[in-house]
């Protein structure tokens, strides 16, 4: 159910909230609801963001550098794809598997942390990567 109901104090955000929120009862729980969305949004855009960065650029790594060793971009590739919006909805819609934000999220930052420890551990890099080097 929408929030149809208009006053004459708000007009405007009355009728912004019409296509966008859901019927409320306070002020407290739309503010909530607003920022809900933000993050939401943000969540969102950042997950697209990590999968171009992440999974284009392992892809590029494994393209340019082979596919051997596994480090050479396997780990961000992983990453990018697991982190990926579109991963979630596949899953969910032909697996039946709910695969949330946020265990996307974790999935993504283990994978770059595997591929991390697996170079300090084969001596081609440290745990963390150094960017003093200009």
């Amino acid at each position: 159910m929408l929030n149809a109901k208009r006053t004459e104090s708000k007009p405007l955000s009355n009728v912004i909230l019409l296509f966008v929120m859901p019927a409320t009862t306070s002020p407290e729980t739309r503010s909530s609801y607003c920022i809900r969305q933000v993050v939401r949004w943000l969540g969102l855009v950042g997950a697209w963001a990590w999968t171009i960065v992440a999974g284009i650029g392992g892809l590029g790594l494994i393209v340019t550098l082979g596919p051997w060793p596994p480090t050479n971009g396997w780990f961000a590739l992983f990453s990018g794809l697991s982190a990926c919006p579109l991963t979630g909805w596949l899953l969910k819609k032909y697996a039946g598997i709910r695969f949330p934000g946020w265990a996307r999220l974790i999935v993504a930052v283990l994978f770059i942390v595997a591929g991390r420890l697996t170079l300090k551990i084969e001596g081609r890099g440290p745990f963390l990567p150094d960017f003093s080097h200009h």
